[in-house]
């Protein structure tokens, strides 16, 4: 039998874990006319089919599976003994691939990036925008952002922000022929732009807490959207009420561009978090950017002054 190269198998397991030749190739950076043909010379030098193709699906054959069941701690070695070299290099080097939620990345992940690229010039960051709370393994990210309660229980987790609240706000202008809401119940009165979660597809509920009472309303109005940004652009071009983290919407807040209503109401979130599998070795990118975090974390409070803590 041909020796098979060790690209073809890499390939091979691109497919399987994506089930489509398309993602596969752009994962591993290749034609995906290029994708097709190394696939196809591996089967032909295997004498068996790997995979039933069809227009609308790829999935694994029985041979394919035993393949993908073998061969897969196989490649996961040959990367983590390559990956255990990085700890004797001057400069640590490799890429981190990173899955966040468009508003996390914005808030809290980007203004990381240039100090910690600062920091090692030799490690490449790739940043993928994912509100789908996709399977990062599956995917081949190194970790993933998300809040608390989203992150699987098999994860090891790194706090990156503290708990925060979600906000009812409005802009001055569709409160001047609006009046304001001063209970959850008046919201149904209201036009509100609701938020479709791209993961599940469902409209989100608002829940909002005080005093220990808990109440959740399924508000109405006359716009859906499924990015949280463009329900803040929305809320602040006056088309109605939004509910907004508390981080995106204080600068609008301080500016008097949006106003808080339902006073004392809001619902709280414990808090952002990286996550990271935790059965696999920590490639050396992921270890850095961890003690990074963790680092920058320490002079976040530390130079925070103490009116802060207190409030």
């Amino acid at each position: 039998m041909t020796r098979v190269q060790l690209t073809e198998l890499s390939a091979f397991v691109a497919v399987a874990e994506h089930r489509s030749f398309t993602k596969a190739a752009a994962q591993v950076g290749i034609a995906l006319p290029t994708m097709s043909q190394t696939i196809r010379s591996l089967e032909e030098q295997l004498g068996v089919r790997l995979f039933n193709r069809t227009t609308r699906s790829v999935a694994l054959t029985e041979a394919g599976e035993r393949l993908l069941a073998e061969i897969q701690p196989i490649l996961d070695g040959v990367d983590h003994a390559l990956e255990s070299v990085n700890a004797f290099r001057d400069k640590p080097m490799g890429t981190l691939r990173l899955a966040a939620s468009r508003p996390f990345a914005t808030m809290l992940l980007a203004p990381l990036i240039a100090p910690f690229l600062a920091e090692y010039p030799a490690i490449r960051v790739e940043i993928a925008i994912d509100d789908t709370n996709s399977d990062i393994v599956s995917g081949r990210f190194d970790a993933g952002i998300r809040v608390g309660h989203r992150v699987e229980r098999d994860m090891t987790i790194l706090r990156i922000s503290d708990g925060f609240r979600i906000l009812a706000v409005a802009a001055p202008a569709y409160l001047r022929t609006h009046a304001a809401p001063v209970h959850p119940r008046d919201l149904h009165s209201h036009n509100c732009v609701r938020f479709r979660s791209p993961w599940d597809q469902v409209i989100v509920p608002w829940l909002f807490t005080r005093d220990g009472e808990q109440i959740e309303t399924a508000v109405e109005g006359s716009l859906t959207v499924n990015d949280i940004d463009l329900m803040q652009r929305a809320v602040l071009d006056g088309v109605g009420v939004g509910y907004l983290p508390e981080q995106m919407a204080a600068p609008y807040l301080a500016q008097g561009q949006l106003v808080e209503v339902l006073e004392g109401w809001s619902r709280s979130i414990d808090g952002v978090f990286l996550y990271h599998p935790s059965r696999r070795q920590t490639p050396m990118p992921l270890t850095l950017f961890l003690r990074f975090i963790e680092t920058w974390r320490k002079r976040h409070r530390q130079a925070r002054p103490a009116s802060a803590d207190a409030a």
